[in-house]
């Protein structure tokens, strides 16, 4: 759900992500802070939805299954290749601070940065139709702009996770539309990169950051 980046590049793309957040707050609002239950609820649905299928794989390649490379696409796949903090455990202090850099990252930064673009700027500038996209209501419904933005967050990630972003896209255009909230929608970003990245610490599917 985020793009991948070596261990040293963290800190600066950090630093980068909030001066830039920083920067621009006047142009975005993240009130009124409401639909947050919901916000919990659907990023811990949409992340297992996402996750579901590459633990399936795991469990069955451990039990000697063969699956077909044709369920690559639903993203039964191996989720091995991507940045591995544990290169750095030899050095205690440098494996915590990567680790620490990398949930700031998928949890903070990277779903304000996200969630202002695909929800606070496009869902409302594709249904602008070249006039000024500020006018436009955000969280306002119509079905075009549902299967463009949608299709647009898929695209955005690897073929293995166009299920996964077709799911978590879908729950976040609901959530946007039931709240109206930009808040809310960072909250169900964060709320399902938070247990991305224990997921992964725990199966070691590195391939999902």
């Amino acid at each position: 759900m985020e793009a991948r980046g070596g261990a040293l590049d963290l800190p600066a793309a950090d630093a980068g992500g909030g001066g830039l957040l920083l920067a621009f707050r006047s142009h975005y609002q993240l009130a009124p802070w409401r639909g947050l239950g919901w916000a919990v609820v659907l990023g811990t649905l949409g992340i297992v939805w996402w996750c579901a299928p590459a633990l399936l794989y795991q469990n069955l390649e451990a039990a000697g299954t063969k699956v077909p490379e044709w369920m690559e696409w639903l993203g039964l796949a191996e989720r091995k290749d991507g940045f591995d903090p544990t290169l750095f455990e030899a050095n205690g202090a440098a494996y915590a601070l990567v680790v620490v850099m990398r949930f700031i990252r998928m949890v903070v930064v990277v779903p304000l940065i996200e969630e202002i673009f695909w929800r606070g700027f496009l869902m409302r500038y594709v249904q602008a139709d070249g006039d000024d996209f500020r006018k436009v209501p955000f969280g306002r419904h119509d079905w075009r702009t549902f299967a463009i933005v949608t299709g647009c967050f898929m695209a955005a990630h690897a073929p293995v996770d166009w299920t996964g972003a077709l799911g978590f896209g879908a729950l976040m255009y609901w959530l946007t539309v039931k709240s109206r909230s930009l808040g809310a929608c960072v909250v169900m970003h964060a709320v399902a990169n938070l247990l991305l990245g224990v997921y992964v610490m725990w199966t070691r599917q590195w391939g999902f950051w």
